[in-house]
């Protein structure tokens, strides 16, 4: 399944669509689920391009902190980071709390990744 399968809940694809296109769902209605979803497989794929950018940085600054012996989180950083993005998710009419576990999610992956580099294993 990927993201952009979650907007159903069902995890139907368009080959899905278009078969109940053709049991009985009117024509337009199933083009422009069509072209919703295309639109969202792209903003998936963006997300994914952003994703991969973002990780590259925090290799690097995972390195930078291994050869100087600074430790792999920073809680200080982190909070701030949060409550940044808790903010932007606001003005974008997100919801926040959504928001602050998306981005727990990744700062735990990211200590995870910097704990890695210190111990040498990477």
């Amino acid at each position: 399944m990927n993201i952009s399968d979650l907007d159903n809940g069902t995890g139907a694809g368009a080959a899905d669509d278009a078969a109940k296109g053709a049991a009985g769902v009117d024509e337009s209605v199933a083009a422009e689920l069509a072209r919703l979803r295309d639109s969202i497989d792209n903003i998936d794929a963006a997300v994914v391009h952003m994703l991969a950018e973002r990780f590259k940085c925090t290799q690097q600054v995972g390195h930078l902190k291994a050869r100087h012996q600074l430790p792999p989180a920073d809680p200080t950083r982190e909070a701030n980071q949060i409550a940044r993005l808790r903010q932007l998710a606001e003005n974008a009419k997100l919801d926040p709390a959504f928001a602050e576990k998306l981005l727990n999610f990744i700062i735990a992956e990211v200590i995870r990744h910097h704990e890695t580099i210190a111990a040498g294993e990477e």
